[in-house]
């Protein structure tokens, strides 16, 4: 599993124009099943997530997680994060799970991140076309992989 991990000040999605997830202040996460990944790769990445220590604490440092600050999680599916670009100008999505993987991963996903937070996350439509918009705090912009454990 990729995901790309913004910090916001506010963030949502809407589908059709109807909101599906919004938050105030916490992490917009960006989130890409790959063929081959499980459960403890979402369980992985959500503790992971939900630990990361980039929000400031009353001394200026990226010592707070979302959590401590009672923040929000808007989980958005984004298959792309899986895209090469080996081969010409237009993007293979063959490294993507399929639906019947990826539906129950990014579900598990969002299961852990909710026990880990101790709430709900928000979340998109998966497999929807949808309108993100985000108030990017910082900027504040982390990658993370769970097969490359950095």
């Amino acid at each position: 599993m990729r995901a790309v991990v913004q910090r916001v000040s506010s963030a949502r999605v809407t589908v059709a124009g109807e909101t599906t997830g919004e938050i105030g202040r916490g992490l917009l996460v960006l989130l890409g099943v790959a063929q081959g990944d499980t459960p403890a790769d979402a369980q992985w990445l959500a503790e992971k997530i939900v630990s990361l220590r980039i929000f400031e604490d009353d001394a200026g440092k990226m010592n707070l997680a979302v959590r401590d600050l009672g923040g929000g999680i808007l989980v958005v599916s984004q298959f792309t994060l899986f895209a090469s670009t080996r081969k010409g100008t237009r993007p293979s999505f063959n490294d993507a799970a399929k639906p019947d993987l990826a539906i129950p991963l990014y579900e598990a996903f969002n299961g852990f991140a909710s026990a880990a937070l101790g709430r709900p996350v928000a979340t998109g439509r998966f497999a929807a076309m949808m309108d993100v918009a985000l108030v990017n705090d910082g900027p504040v912009t982390i990658v993370i992989d769970s097969k490359v454990r950095e």
